[in-house]
């Protein structure tokens, strides 16, 4: 049986909160210039992925597509698809919607990792605009105020009002399969921060 594939995204650091020490098979970085960006951080050897492109990694396919950040800076978003299942990662991107372009890549994204918090990327408002454009199965929030964040960001619940939800589900770690992907409407997932 092949080893797991573990795949960091943006490890953090520096932002007040503690990164958590693990091994990563392959490493994504969405902002080359982001001064939080920890890559260090990790244990052992990662295969470091920081730009456009197309990737394949012990059965990991990532797709690297340009978009913009605050100040006309570039960033990269991600997809990565593994074991069946398409996940988007959209880094810090500031874009009010996403070009056709973008959109071709990014189409039948089942998990969407997208910034909620406004400051430099996207506020509650265009987050939702962008989830209505993926019309992903589930929606991650990443990349909002919680307790010891030194970042000036907005609370998650500025995002779920704006979204439409009383109650989304919340834990600490979030396993799924393809088979167990909601079918009819998307899910809000929140993740715990420890």
């Amino acid at each position: 049986m092949e080893k797991e594939v573990v795949v960091a995204i943006d490890p953090h650091d520096k932002t007040g909160l503690k990164m958590p020490k693990f091994q990563a098979s392959v490493l994504l970085v969405t902002d080359t210039k982001d001064e939080y960006i920890n890559a260090e951080g990790l244990r052992g050897d990662s295969f470091v992925i920081d730009g456009n492109g197309e990737y394949e990694v012990k059965n990991v396919f990532v797709y690297g597509i340009p978009a913009d950040k605050k100040d006309g800076e570039k960033i990269t978003i991600y997809l990565i698809e593994m074991e069946g299942i398409k996940i988007a990662h959209l880094g810090t991107i500031s874009q009010d919607t996403l070009t056709d372009q973008q959109m071709e890549i990014l189409e039948g994204v089942d998990i969407l990792l997208v910034p909620v918090g406004g400051g430099d990327t996207l506020n509650a408002t265009k987050a939702v605009k962008i989830i209505s454009q993926i019309q992903p199965r589930i929606v991650i929030p990443m990349y909002y105020k919680v307790p010891g964040l030194n970042l000036k960001l907005d609370s998650l619940d500025s995002f779920l009002k704006e979204y439409g939800v009383a109650k989304p589900e919340t834990m600490d770690k979030f396993k799924v399969s393809k088979k167990d992907l909601p079918q009819e409407e998307t899910k809000v997932v929140v993740l715990t921060v420890s």
